[in-house]
């Protein structure tokens, strides 16, 4: 991620800040994974896990609001730490629990934890770079959250061995690992305090009470349209994958678990390419591109003639689609003013997880009533009128220059 031009190099605080998330990371990925294949095991029923993974996400879309309004009043840093601290009790009372109601608590404040990161963390990068670097702090960012969330997911793959050699029980490894990576994540927030322990942010004082400034009231309103119709595309049969390869082809979660640690970590190191595109077609030439061409591969996933090749479009529509993910929120943070950075990081992730939680639900439907390829051809759909609408919307408009934080 280095540059021989000064202005392009990533700021060495943001560096540090950013690969010392990597602990919070990797208990953040093993959790996603435990809830939903883990919790099964102890006894816990499809629809208590359900209950509990929604719960998590209802608490992300309430606080994330709360928390983008203390993000830009209070400073960044305070909002930060927040996410960070929140993290390790979580993994730690996992690591004691083998009961749905204090996962279910657990994943309450994960969601909490999820709220207070997001609102302060494109907006700290953001502050902290200027439009010349920005693109590819975001890529790094992309790229280290990518790499070790995908090392959580695919964690459970060793835990056979260890069953094996200790003469340990499932119950007892996902234990210990639970363990581990919450006191693994304590580095997070110790190493990410002392870092910022010199850094000073000024309280915004607004001219007006409006949450959102006109220009960013403006920005925000055209990129809904955008991100509501990505979210709604996704959930139709994104997060339904593994389900549809076991109904096609009788893939196990054996094998689809695996496929999403590798796609994570694929997506983490497209995000590599983002910054040369971004800086040779312009953020919004490139989020187009890059978006358009996942869809032909998303389309035709399932017209493949095997559960081997319907991966690989899998896995390369990951990657394009994503590709687009670094240079969109260093877009948005450039086309809204810096004093509203932090509330329109909330609305921006709300506005991708309601619609995408709700056809989450649709989509299961439909493979359920057996439509196995249905559900690919409507996400094309709304896609492609959801990047006609971004480019038609924002081909004119440049991010704002500005000196940033550590200048």
């Amino acid at each position: 991620m280095r540059s021989n031009d000064p202005k392009l190099k990533v700021p060495s605080k943001v560096r540090w800040l950013i690969l010392l998330t990597a602990f919070v990371a990797i208990g953040q990925g093993f959790l996603i994974t435990a809830v939903s294949a883990y919790l099964p095991e102890l006894g816990i029923s499809s629809g208590e896990v359900g209950i509990i993974l929604g719960a998590s996400g209802l608490a992300m879309v309430v606080c994330a609001i709360p928390f983008g309004i203390m993000s830009d009043r209070i400073g960044r840093k305070k909002v930060l730490m927040i996410g960070l601290v929140t993290t390790p009790p979580v993994l730690l009372l996992c690591a004691f629990s083998h009961d749905a109601t204090l996962f279910l608590i657990a994943n309450i404040i994960a969601g909490i934890s999820e709220a207070a990161f997001l609102s302060a963390w494109n907006a700290m990068i953001a502050d902290q770079t200027t439009v010349d670097n920005r693109s590819m702090a975001f890529s790094m960012s992309f790229i280290v959250y990518g790499a070790f969330t995908g090392i959580g997911f695919a964690l459970p793959l060793i835990f056979p061995m260890f069953e094996d050699m200790f003469s340990m029980s499932s119950v007892d490894v996902h234990s210990y690992a639970f363990l581990v990576l919450g006191l693994m994540a304590i580095i997070s927030p110790l190493t990410i305090g002392y870092l910022l322990r010199d850094y000073k942010e000024r309280p915004v004082v607004k001219a007006s009470r409006a949450l959102l400034g006109p220009r960013s009231k403006k920005t925000l309103v055209k990129f809904s349209i955008n991100n509501t119709m990505i979210g709604l595309g996704a959930g139709l049969i994104i997060p339904l994958i593994p389900t549809w390869l076991f109904l096609e082809y009788g893939i196990t979660d054996e094998y689809s678990g695996p496929l999403l640690a590798v796609s994570s970590i694929t997506i983490g190191f497209a995000a590599i390419f983002s910054t040369g595109l971004s800086q040779r077609f312009g953020p919004v030439k490139a989020i187009a591109l890059t978006q358009g061409s996942s869809i032909i591969f998303m389309l035709a996933i399932p017209f493949m003639p095997g559960a081997a090749y319907a991966a690989t479009f899998y896995l390369i529509r990951a990657a394009l689609m994503n590709m687009a993910g670094p240079i969109m929120d260093s877009y948005l943070m450039g086309i809204v003013d810096k004093e509203d950075r932090g509330l329109a990081s909330a609305i921006n992730s709300i506005l991708w997880r309601l619609p995408n939680s709700a056809t989450t639900i649709i989509g299961g439907v439909m493979l359920a009533a057996g439509f196995y390829t249905l559900p690919f051809v409507l996400a094309s759909i709304i896609y492609s009128i959801a990047i006609v609408a971004f480019y038609l919307n924002f081909r004119n408009i440049e991010p704002s220059r500005e000196v940033s934080a550590g200048a």
